[in-house]
């Protein structure tokens, strides 16, 4: 195995003076640094990863910390998203450290992680309206990014998918195919993401001239029980809806299985549409009548955040903000509200 002396005597130099070179020192000169990078990949060196750390000052580590009272390792999109970011990260020898907290403790968490230099950026997921854990990370003024938007005046790194455009489509498809009592099974109503998603709704049901029934809107945790739950009792009703449009493919499922339960046909009886993340345990392309869908893959998600972070930890003063524009598609889920 090739160690630092090693590499230093085949290439006639100090081992001091390698060791700069391959930490980016402008005090050894561009070519030094690139011949010692070559010779590095050629002998296949890898450094001792405590000396580097020692010698840039950093952990090579992002942290994320999760509600402790929420199993996001079982979560499809969360284990969509942490594959595409550790992916990313692994390329550049970046390890992730998770941990849990309560709501309530997280700032003290990151306050000590950033004081210990554990880790040198932070992702912090599922972000509320207001969000205590991004008004402490400013407050340290420590690298991170946010999976989402939050309400802070204050300016913050992001990557966000455009929510308010995404359901604007959706919603407007629906009225165009003659639909005119369209249910929203939205996510809870302190998340961000279900906020922008509301206001799309509302504002294209307002430019219709169609008033907001509360009947057709519930924003609840997104799960298949609940999903199903909520699609059942509007079913039920005295005016059920002949659309509906769910925030997520999990709610999708359970609203799906309550539709054939009543002896109705999607596609025919009554129009789904999803958002999807383009999870890869779920193509909604293969369910028995394909959905339409407003479409924006997680895993893009945690590649651009990756990238996003060691950018961050390289220039620290910088706000990077990525709003991903969001594709409809349109499939056999959706058409012309059934003639009575």
């Amino acid at each position: 195995m090739t160690n630092l002396k090693t590499l230093a005597d085949h290439l006639g130099l100090s081992q001091a003076t390698v060791s700069r070179a391959l930490n980016g020192y402008e005090t050894v000169s561009a070519r030094t640094r690139e011949r010692v990078a070559a010779a590095a990949q050629e002998l296949n060196y890898r450094p001792n990863t405590a000396a580097r750390r020692l010698a840039t000052g950093r952990a090579d580590a992002v942290g994320i910390i999760l509600t402790a009272n929420r199993n996001m390792l079982i979560d499809p999109h969360f284990a969509d998203f942490l594959a595409g970011m550790t992916r990313r990260l692994a390329e550049a020898e970046i390890d992730v450290v998770m941990t849990s907290a309560p709501q309530d403790a997280q700032a003290s968490v990151f306050r000590r992680y950033a004081e210990t230099g554990k880790v040198d950026g932070f992702v912090v997921s599922a972000p509320k309206q207001h969000d205590p854990r991004v008004e402490a990370l400013l407050d340290l003024s420590f690298p991170f990014v946010v999976h989402g938007q939050c309400a802070s005046d204050r300016p913050y790194s992001f990557y966000d998918i455009d929510n308010y455009g995404a359901f604007r489509q959706a919603t407007d498809l629906l009225l165009q195919l003659g639909h005119r009592r369209i249910a929203f099974l939205n996510g809870t109503p302190d998340a961000m993401f279900a906020i922008d998603r509301l206001r799309a709704y509302r504002d294209a049901l307002g430019a219709a001239g169609l008033p907001d029934d509360p009947r057709l809107l519930v924003q609840v945790p997104m799960t298949e029980e609940t999903g199903y739950a909520e699609m059942q009792a509007m079913l039920a009703s005295d005016a059920p809806p002949t659309g509906i449009i769910c925030s997520s493919m999990i709610l999708a499922m359970g609203a799906q299985r309550a539709i054939r339960d009543v002896g109705l046909a999607i596609g025919r009886d009554i129009s789904v549409i999803s958002h999807d993340d383009g999870l890869s345990s779920l193509k909604t392309e293969n369910f028995s009548v394909p959905l339409t869908v407003t479409r924006a893959p997680i895993r893009r998600a945690g590649l651009e955040i990756a990238d996003m972070l060691q950018r961050l930890v390289a220039e620290p003063d910088q706000v990077l903000r990525h709003l991903e524009p969001v594709d409809l598609i349109v499939r056999g889920s959706t058409a012309p509200p059934p003639v009575k």
